[in-house]
């Protein structure tokens, strides 16, 4: 759902929420644009950024999505006065069929919208939301059981060759 050719410098961070992958199934993924302070955008490029406890809230009407607790740094050589508060909503920028079909899906059928993956994409930051639904633990400890086993496979692969 991307468009553009234009790639992130090499020099900018990726930022990935590997914990999102392991507590949630994820289905479609959908690439949002940031409303981000200037400040914001400094602490980003820089890698302070926390998408851990993240999530992402979907209105049909007007159609919005907004992210949630996402800690970003503050800047500290921008100084006191034009800080932006690290934990404050910040609005995602999608076309808005892309968000009533988003919202339609969480309020049906119990899916969950989570942040990603933050990065640069032609000087912008993005952000990647996936729509998941909750893993029990046992889910979980069956995906790392399948994650062992495949990995124990290839290396057992790789030493025949």
């Amino acid at each position: 759902m991307s468009g553009g050719s234009r790639e992130s410098a090499p020099n900018e961070p990726t930022i990935e929420n590997r914990q999102a992958r392991h507590d949630y199934s994820i289905g479609d993924t959908l690439e949002c644009g940031i409303e981000l302070l200037g400040t914001e955008v400094k602490s980003v490029r820089a890698g302070k950024v926390s998408l851990a406890e993240g999530y992402v809230s979907a209105r049909a009407e007007p159609p919005e999505l907004v992210l949630h607790s996402v800690h970003i740094a503050e800047y500290p050589p921008a100084g006191k006065a034009v800080q932006h508060d690290p934990v404050r909503p910040r609005r995602l920028l999608a076309h808005r069929r892309e968000i009533r079909k988003l919202a339609e899906q969480v309020k049906l059928k119990g899916f969950t919208i989570v942040p990603l993956k933050i990065y640069f994409k032609g000087g912008r930051a993005k952000l990647l939301v996936g729509l998941g639904t909750g893993r029990k633990a046992v889910d979980k400890r069956q995906a790392i059981a399948a994650r062992e086993m495949k990995r124990d496979i290839d290396r057992a692969m790789h030493g025949r060759r």
